[in-house]
């Protein structure tokens, strides 16, 4: 037998020309740091039946038990290859208990050789033939009890319970990912500021004035690499105008006609607005081709809002409560140019709304939705989920006199594909309902905002912005 040592600068390397000289079978029987690297005791394991015999005539391979776990002075250590001690069974697994008593003087020939070779083996990590236990011997049988046939069945076997990780663990992990997230989003801006300084210019201008994340990365996708920041403002500005879709003077719903309901939420100004269509649509076709009618028999006054504006414009009024009135009422009507329905403002999360939706679905009535441009952006974008529908004609923007900026009620807009009909700037009747004008509305979405706001990002605070959206890089999705 042949115990070889070899010496490298690590464990890996000395690991390694065990394999080589060994094959990938060598028994490693100890290792231990020396000057200047690692040393490691192995033989060969066609070699290792001369330090451990196996008893004659027994060809029966011993349990295979799981060693114990190595200490920190023995990372390296292997007890035994696992494939080859199952099946040669020339070495049984070392127990983690106190070796056996002496064995008599008159060992084997093999014994004899075992031990003299382990004299040479230091003994820290050593496999020394003293540690080897004596194969068990099979226990005598015992008699089993005799069991019924309705219990020979064995139980089923359990399956393992899978692990619950601590809610407290979750959190931790989503705290360290998003604090990981934004240094990735820091770098990121950091990097596309250098190598695109026009396009994150211009992406920084964009998220100022309001416009969504992903509003700004549609827009941008396709930006030319060779413009300057003034050029590539003008590129965008173009890409919004196509983007938006209006309805001009020759769609007029006033010259067309037909049955209209505004819908939208408690405030936005529907009733107001219905009352400005109608006072237009007396003033080139008459109050006898005009009729208003109102669902809204919640709120206290509205009806009478309605008819004050009915009277003074010489319209009729009618009150509906359900979808039945509101059927024979518009038969009644279809003669008229054009009906107007003042609905009930409702939240967009109330569960009323999805009834409403179907009530006017089911009469043919076109809705236009009323969106106010002081709303943040994503609560309009719940907004138009909610009456959204095959139904929906389009929408009316109110309060644009409000607003700062116009870049989010726009940005959901162009995101949805809602025709725009009408802009509202005030409380006049008719004054202050317009048909929109493009230039202006994209020139308010695009203000610039001063130095000193508070609402302006500095630093790596556009790259955040972008990163909780779902963007890493300013230039995200390509194509």
């Amino acid at each position: 037998m042949n115990v070889r040592k070899f010496i490298a600068a690590n464990a890996r390397d000395a690991l390694r020309k065990v394999k080589e000289t060994l094959g990938n079978d060598a028994i490693i029987l100890s290792n231990r740091g020396v000057p200047g690297g690692v040393e490691i005791m192995a033989v060969a394991a066609r070699d290792m039946a001369m330090i451990v015999p196996t008893p004659a005539g027994d060809i029966t391979p011993p349990p295979v038990e799981r060693p114990a776990a190595p200490s920190v002075d023995d990372d390296y250590r292997v007890m035994l290859s696992s494939a080859r001690a199952r099946i040669s069974g020339t070495m049984p697994p070392v127990q983690p208990q106190s070796p056996p008593a002496p064995r008599p003087q008159a060992a084997a020939p093999q014994q004899r050789q075992a031990a003299q070779v382990n004299a040479g083996i230091p003994r820290t990590g050593a496999l020394r033939q003293a540690d080897v236990p004596p194969r068990p011997t099979t226990p005598p049988q015992r008699p089993q009890p005799q069991v019924a046939p309705a219990q020979t069945q064995a139980a089923p076997a359990r399956r393992p319970e899978a692990e619950v990780v601590p809610q407290a663990v979750m959190d931790e992990i989503r705290s360290l990912r998003k604090i990981v997230e934004q240094h990735l989003a820091g770098f990121a801006w950091g990097e596309t500021a250098r190598s695109e300084p026009v396009k994150t210019e211009v992406l920084r201008q964009m998220l100022d004035a309001g416009f969504s994340p992903q509003m700004a990365r549609d827009l941008l996708t396709d930006l030319p690499p060779e413009m300057d920041a003034g050029q590539a403002m003008a590129w965008v500005k173009g890409a919004a105008d196509r983007s938006l879709t209006i309805v001009g003077s020759d769609g007029d719903i006033v010259d067309r006609g037909g049955v209209y309901a505004l819908v939208g939420p408690t405030g936005v100004g529907k009733t107001t607005t219905t009352a400005k269509l109608a006072a237009r649509c007396v003033l080139r076709h008459g109050p006898s081709k005009v009729a208003l009618v109102t669902t809204d028999g919640y709120r206290i006054g509205a009806h009478e809002q309605l008819r004050i504006y009915g009277r003074i414009l010489g319209v009729a009024v009618y009150l509906v409560k359900d979808a039945l009135e509101l059927r024979q009422t518009l038969i009644e009507l279809q003669h008229k140019h054009m009906v107007l329905i003042d609905t009930m403002g409702m939240s967009q999360k109330d569960k009323l709304v999805p009834e409403m939706n179907d009530m006017l679905a089911g009469c043919d009535v076109q809705r236009l939705l009323l969106l106010s441009s002081t709303s943040r952006g994503d609560t309009l974008d719940d907004v138009i989920r909610a009456y959204a529908g095959y139904n929906l004609a389009g929408c009316i923007l109110t309060k644009i006199d409000e607003a700062a900026s116009l870049a989010a009620p726009l940005d959901v807009i162009m995101r949805h594909g809602l025709p725009l009909y009408y802009v509202s700037n005030g409380q006049r009747v008719p004054e202050d309902l317009h048909l929109p004008n493009r230039s202006y509305l994209l020139h308010r979405a695009f203000k610039d905002v001063p130095e000193t706001s508070p609402h302006k990002y500095n630093g790596v605070e556009p790259g955040l912005i972008m990163a909780n959206a779902g963007m890493m890089a300013v230039g995200g999705r390509r194509g």
